[in-house]
């Protein structure tokens, strides 16, 4: 009984084992075999405020289940617990993906991050591949060694079209809503897009070259963040920001590549269809497939985001969640409640 009893033991701690030794530091979403259009997305995550955490995922399976394109997701992990950690800043694993990538959707906030890590990035930008760059990609890196020869900390005005700038709305008081540019409503990336409305405020965008830059939609500052709310009067929305744009780029000893990018996308953002419509579409526009002329973006999980706003160290740590509970057939439970966390910042303006 004692050898059957240390037998079954052994079996467990070695059961035990191979799940740790198996965790995952990645997501890997492959097509339904009758939709795989053969292209290959890497979505990067990791940024403290806005939870990309949550929204590449969710993205990474609409784009995946529904329009075949073979994604994958990274994610910010920590080195000591490997769990999710946005936290810290200075992990990133499985950017040598990007050597297979078609395209990139970026929402990494103010990353410095390790040689290894950035040189399949800086690879990829020299050959000028095409990127999807939201809301915190404006100031997505913060490595101040040039590492590679190249100044990090001006990713953002040189690929993206603008660095970190300032809140133009109210923080967590003002909502912003998109007002299509006229001139560009036919752009194909705008097929079926009409109404996105953002949780998160409007960024300031000063240096933006608008001569080469295409502005597809700019941002309205609302009254609260009520979707319903009004655009505020006066010469808070007079001008409007642009919100969402497309551009060429071109870094120092590299090709010219395209980027799409939009100062909405906190992950509460992405209950509006259309801004998820918006990143579709870029999406089959940038790697040069044919826009559909209405493309399915409903979730393929439930999708119950966490409301934005920075989180104390041991908040992630605490909370625990590990790149499989983002798998397909999961979904991570948000926190705080968004709805409440919406109607409370409204009351009182929190920081």
């Amino acid at each position: 009984m004692r050898s059957m009893r240390f037998l079954l033991f052994s079996f467990v701690l070695i059961g035990w084992s191979s799940v740790s030794l198996q965790a995952k530091d990645r997501l890997v979403f492959e097509p339904p075999e009758s939709k795989a259009n053969g292209k290959h997305i890497v979505l990067i995550s990791g940024d403290e405020e806005y939870r990309s955490e949550e929204s590449c995922p969710m993205l990474g399976k609409i784009l995946s289940q529904r329009h075949g394109f073979r994604c994958t997701v990274l994610f910010a992990i920590s080195k000591e617990t490997g769990v999710i950690d946005p936290n810290d800043n200075s992990n990133i694993p499985g950017t040598e993906t990007l050597a297979s990538a078609d395209l990139v959707v970026l929402a990494t906030r103010w990353r410095v991050l390790p040689g290894e890590q950035l040189q399949p990035i800086l690879d990829y930008l020299k050959a000028g591949k095409p990127l999807i760059a939201y809301r915190t990609a404006t100031h997505a890196f913060n490595n101040d060694d040039k590492y590679g020869g190249y100044d990090w900390q001006n990713f953002g005005v040189q690929v993206v079209g603008e660095n970190w700038h300032s809140h133009h709305g109210e923080h967590k008081v003002q909502g912003g809503r998109g007002v299509v540019v006229p001139e560009n409503e036919s752009h194909p990336i705008l097929n079926q897009v009409s109404d996105v409305f953002t949780l998160s405020d409007i960024y300031g965008v000063v240096h933006l070259d608008e001569s080469e830059a295409t502005v597809l939609m700019r941002g309205a500052v609302t009254e609260t963040l009520d979707p319903a709310s009004l655009p505020v009067e006066g010469e808070q929305n007079s001008p409007m920001m642009p919100l969402a744009w497309i551009k060429p780029y071109q870094i120092e000893g590299g090709k010219k590549g395209m980027c799409f990018a939009t100062t909405a996308g906190a992950a509460v953002d992405f209950r509006s269809r259309d801004l998820r419509r918006m990143i579709v579409n870029a999406a089959y526009h940038l790697t040069e497939m044919k826009v559909p002329k209405r493309v399915n973006v409903s979730f393929v999980d439930p999708f119950q985001p966490s409301f934005y706003g920075f989180m104390p160290k041991e908040f992630f740590l605490e909370r625990g969640l590990r790149v499989e509970d983002l798998d397909l057939g999961s979904s991570a439970r948000s926190w705080p409640d968004p709805i409440a966390a919406a109607k409370q910042a409204m009351l009182d303006g929190d920081e």
